[in-house]
């Protein structure tokens, strides 16, 4: 059952911002990619949906962890427009990007425990590398720091 909005359901946009700490200009770029989308009040202002705080916040959150903005917007479509978000809409998301999550868990796990060692890069520029790295075998598997990033 839906009910119906009132004016205490809306925010403007610098309200939004102070709740989500993010800048006006911020939400306005999330506006324009369509993460958000506020009604027009009759003097042309924008007014937020409260559920949008919740919105704002997943972005921050999804982006801190490292999610392409691309696939940020593929997660917020499956959100309702118009409503907040029930636990299980979040619950759904979680489960759709869990996966992901515990790849870079795994990786910045194996970064950590070789940091202070051997980042896996296939130099022998340092002479631990010797231990880690006899005769530069590393260089046949490839690339880069493959011992940490696989």
């Amino acid at each position: 059952m839906s009910r119906k909005l009132n004016k205490n359901d809306f925010l403007p946009i610098g309200d939004l911002a102070r709740r989500t700490g993010l800048s006006v200009s911020a939400i306005r770029f999330y506006e324009d990619k369509g993460l958000v989308q506020p009604m027009r009040t009759g003097g042309n202002q924008r007014r937020f949906l409260r559920s949008d705080i919740r919105r704002l916040s997943f972005i921050l959150i999804a982006q801190q962890l490292g999610l392409p903005l691309s696939e940020i917007e593929d997660e917020l479509a499956k959100l309702p427009q118009g409503r907040t978000p029930t636990a299980k809409d979040w619950r759904a998301i979680s489960a759709s990007i869990r996966d992901q999550l515990d790849r870079k868990i795994a990786q910045l796990t194996r970064t950590r425990s070789k940091l202070d060692g051997c980042i896996g890069c296939g130099c022998l520029s340092l002479s631990r590398c010797k231990l880690y790295n006899d005769q530069d075998g590393a260089s046949e598997t490839g690339s880069g720091p493959r011992f940490v990033l696989g």
